[in-house]
């Protein structure tokens, strides 16, 4: 990485924190390490054990998780004092490749705003964009953004209704027919992100950045659910192709929660590389003693991939200080 990328990088984190801080966003710093996991069935995790000095029956050694995202911390201090947050740090995920655009370990944003939903997240992150591109990709990257549905990008992209397909029983017909070749067994869920990745994420446009939203509520996440019951609250951000962001409007009942942990960490136990442990109470920081957790709405955003595309550069190798892959 040269000089001069490795100070437009210090130049975006720099905005960035400018930017939150304006808005009195406080800033936070939490654990890397932790003794458990959320629970989510299309990430895996990496483990390291901590050994004290002295181990006896009282002092074990103990196992700890590389946090994937800080969102498990992130959302203990919004239960506990109800602001927004932001915070800017490394966060690492196993069993992906290495390549054009993964890393293991990769610098994370991620912000949480109070009393908003994720439409108001997307307003806040077209003016992020705004007070920190340069000027030379303004013209490109520049907000507003383009927002366009799931259900339309299927129709665009695929050529079908994606939530008349579901209602029919007729998603593994459409992959057909669109010449993929889905396993006999292949549930909703999966056959959905098979057709979207080989027939509509690569047909997104790329002159500008796409917000995709309101995805089918058949996928799982923390994620509120619309009031038709078809799609939940959430947007992906899709810059130059390439998917950068992901905002929910925050599922804050606290049975939903521990419904989702023990759905997801079943799928966990029984198919993850890395079996992590699971805080199966986790559920109760949304179910405090006196106010009910507020209504938010988190970000994560890949600051890698959002340096690769204020740079206009085509590998994430080429953003990161030290790649993985020249360690």
């Amino acid at each position: 990485m040269d000089l001069e990328l490795l100070q437009e990088r210090a130049r975006i984190m720099r905005d960035i924190r400018r930017f939150f801080d304006e808005r009195n966003y406080l800033e936070t710093d939490t654990p890397v390490l932790a003794p458990n996991l959320i629970p989510e069935s299309c990430l895996e995790a990496f483990e390291t054990t901590y050994t004290p000095p002295a181990p006896t029956k009282m002092r074990k050694k103990q196992s700890y998780f590389l946090t994937p995202s800080p969102e498990i911390w992130m959302k203990r201090l919004i239960a506990g004092h109800r602001v927004d947050l932001y915070q800017i740090g490394k966060c690492f995920r196993n069993g992906e490749s290495v390549g054009r655009l993964h890393s293991p370990e990769f610098t994370m944003l991620e912000y949480y705003t109070m009393d908003a939903g994720y439409e108001d997240s997307l307003d806040i992150t077209e003016s992020l964009f705004a007070a920190i591109l340069p000027q030379a990709v303004r013209k490109s990257l520049s907000p507003p953004f383009l927002r366009l549905t799931v259900e339309d990008a299927f129709r665009e992209f695929a050529g079908f209704s994606l939530f008349t397909a579901v209602e029919k029983d007729r998603l593994k017909m459409e992959a057909r027919a669109l010449g993929l070749d889905p396993p006999a067994h292949m549930g909703t869920a999966a056959l959905y992100d098979l057709i979207f990745v080989h027939a509509v994420e690569p047909k997104l446009p790329r002159d500008k950045p796409v917000a995709l939203m309101d995805y089918p509520a058949f996928t799982p996440c923390l994620a509120k659910k619309s009031a038709d019951g078809l799609t939940a609250e959430r947007w992906e951000l899709y810059v130059r192709g390439i998917e950068i962001a992901n905002c929910y409007s925050e599922e804050t009942d606290p049975e939903k929660v521990r419904v989702f942990f023990e759905k997801e960490a079943a799928v966990k136990a029984e198919h993850a590389l890395t079996p992590h442990a699971v805080d199966m109470d986790y559920w109760k920081v949304f179910s405090p003693r006196q106010e009910a957790y507020p209504r938010c709405s988190g970000v994560a955003m890949g600051v890698d991939r959002l340096i690769m595309s204020i740079t206009g550069r085509s590998n994430i190798d080429s953003v990161l200080p030290f790649p993985m892959r020249w360690l």
